[in-house]
């Protein structure tokens, strides 16, 4: 039976917290936060009618990689590449796509070209971006968009990681995005890049680490090839030393943080049973009717 709360809150309330849970929803576990959700607010065409437009956001905010039919590289999903109504573009494989948010699947692909004066610095950085993530990262996925405005062109570098165990209670994911506006004839500019990882560790507990980082650097503006080199140096440097610096503050905390927030175990020396607990609270609530 609902709550006098839950009756008194408005619909735009409710939907208000439903896509708050879907757009915090930690990696690899969007489709079961979705499900909670849907029993949460009783309501699938309210869900689908007003917060549907949170399951682009939250793909997007991802960068969400997906696999294209007949092409060896995956594609991934971002604000960078959006086309509209769903459907997203890749420039490496001139394709574009619809995208499913929900399946989590690319179909309809169709030729797509969007060539433009950003093409060749594009297609340069490409090569040697795809190739640093190659090395760096297990599994992950480069893109490289390029646009033009007012004569300045903007090359936008992407990639996605991430380690996906549910079996052993964690999920875990990389995301870093990099960019440059410049007049080719300018000389110099600014690369500006955000790193961001999340890990959910869920075993007997409930632990998130949400970390971020704004890089901005200068960068030399020459030709294709010097500015590709400059541009994946830069990264290359900035990410190892965010990895370390993670690594370092990790190790830190375990040895004074974590120990000041809770014993290691509990008084008894062993671990908390939650579903037996919950089993016991299950019993009196029945008990009380």
């Amino acid at each position: 039976m609902a709550t006098d709360m839950e009756e008194a809150l408005p619909d735009s309330e409710k939907v208000r917290i439903a896509s708050d849970f879907i757009l915090h929803a930690p990696p690899g576990e969007f489709r079961e936060v979705l499900n909670d959700v849907r029993l949460l607010l009783g309501n699938d065409t309210l869900l689908k009618e007003h917060a549907s437009s949170v399951f682009a956001q939250y793909s997007k905010d991802q960068l969400t990689p997906v696999t294209l039919d007949g092409h060896e590289h995956p594609a991934l999903v971002t604000g960078f590449n959006d086309l509209g109504g769903g459907r997203y573009f890749d420039p490496r494989s001139k394709q574009s796509f619809k995208y499913d948010y929900l399946r989590e699947e690319a179909s309809d692909l169709k030729a797509h070209e969007d060539e433009n004066e950003s093409e060749s610095w594009r297609s340069a950085l490409e090569e040697l971006w795809t190739s640093y993530a190659k090395e760096h990262y297990n599994n992950g996925v480069a893109s490289v968009f390029g646009s033009v405005e007012n004569g300045d062109i903007t090359l936008t570098a992407c990639v996605e990681g991430h380690q996906f165990q549910p079996k052993n209670f964690w999920n875990g994911r990389w995301r870093s995005i990099w960019s440059t506006t410049f007049n080719p004839s300018s000389g110099t500019s600014q690369l500006s890049g955000v790193i961001k990882v999340q890990v959910h560790y869920y075993e007997d507990g409930n632990v998130q680490l949400v970390s971020s980082k704004e890089v901005t650097e200068p960068i030399v503006i020459s030709n294709e090839v010097a500015l590709a080199k400059e541009f994946v140096d830069l990264v290359r440097t900035a990410e190892l030393d965010y990895q370390v610096a993670v690594t370092e503050n990790y190790q830190t905390m375990s040895k004074t943080t974590f120990k000041a927030l809770r014993r290691a175990l509990p008084v008894t020396n062993s671990k908390i049973d939650w579903n037996k607990i919950m089993s016991y609270r299950i019993g009196s609530e029945l008990k009380q009717h």
